[in-house]
Parts: structure tokens; sequence; C-alpha cells
């Protein structure tokens, strides 16, 4: 049977972290909050030595261009990344943001397959019916598609 988190181990003066690698999906929204500040706390008590701050534009240019897209779009989520980036920086992490095109769900998985994490932290909106219905969220058709622990927290 697979493992899918490692114990936090004391090995002389080194501690091990559970989480080594944090993968926090941002969506630009305020939603993004409470993701932000329960992956610090999380983070902080964990050890966690690396967070990755992702997001995945998904608006006409980004899923028909590319990483070509050049839009306001997308230069509001680049500025977006690096201000949470700078945030997380500045309360003594390591952050690096990454800026993916296309389908949310779609480039969130491929993120995971190509770099891999220990953790996947995402807000989630709540229910939308219809949407969810036919498409499913965004949350439900990354967590189906990867070996890793997904940590869901519902936005207020």
């Amino acid at each position: 049977m697979a493992r899918h988190h490692r114990t936090v181990t004391e090995l002389g003066t080194r501690t091990l972290a559970l989480y080594r690698t944090i993968l926090v999906t941002l969506d630009t929204s305020p939603t993004d909050r409470a993701i932000i500040e329960h992956v610090k706390q999380l983070a902080r008590a964990v050890r966690t030595r690396k967070l990755v701050l992702l997001h995945v534009a998904d608006g006409w240019a980004a899923r028909t261009y590319g990483a070509d897209a050049v839009s306001a779009e997308i230069d509001d989520d680049t500025a977006y990344l690096k201000q949470v980036q700078q945030e997380f920086e500045s309360d003594g992490f390591y952050a690096q943001a990454a800026l993916a095109f296309g389908d949310p769900a779609t480039e969130i998985v491929k993120w995971i397959e190509t770099e891999g994490c220990d953790l996947v932290a995402m807000s989630t909106h709540g229910h939308r019916l219809f949407a969810d219905v036919f498409l499913g969220t965004t949350a439900t058709r990354v967590q189906h598609r990867i070996r890793v622990p997904v940590l869901l927290l519902r936005a207020r």
C-alpha cells in the first residue's frame, strides 16, 4: 500500500518536514485569503521547506495561446502571484510562483505529475449547482486524478 504522508521524526537536531513541498492553488479571488492564511499556519507547524503558488489562467487568450498569451488578465495574474509570493517570503517561507494556462483541473494535475508535491491545498467556493453538476468542481476533478493528499478549505 502506498504511503501518502510522512511522519515528523526527530533525528538529532534535524527535523524532517511532514510536507516538504505544498502546492497552493490560487484563483485570484477573495476566497484565496482563507487558504493562504491556513497554509501559513500549517507550513510553519510542519516545517514545510517549499511552497509553490500555482494559478491557472483560463481566459480566452490563455486557453488559445497558452504560454504565448498576452493580455491584461495574464499581467494581472502575474502581478497577483508575485504579491502573494512576497507575502509568504516576508513571513519567512521559501515560495515559488507558477502560472499555467488552460483548464485549471487539467493543468493542476499536469503540474503535480511533472513537478511533484507532498500536499495540494485548495480553497473551494461552495456549490454553483449547474456548473458543478455538469463539469464538476476543479477541486473534485483534481482530487480524483492525483495520488497525493488534498487539503480542501471552504472559503467563507
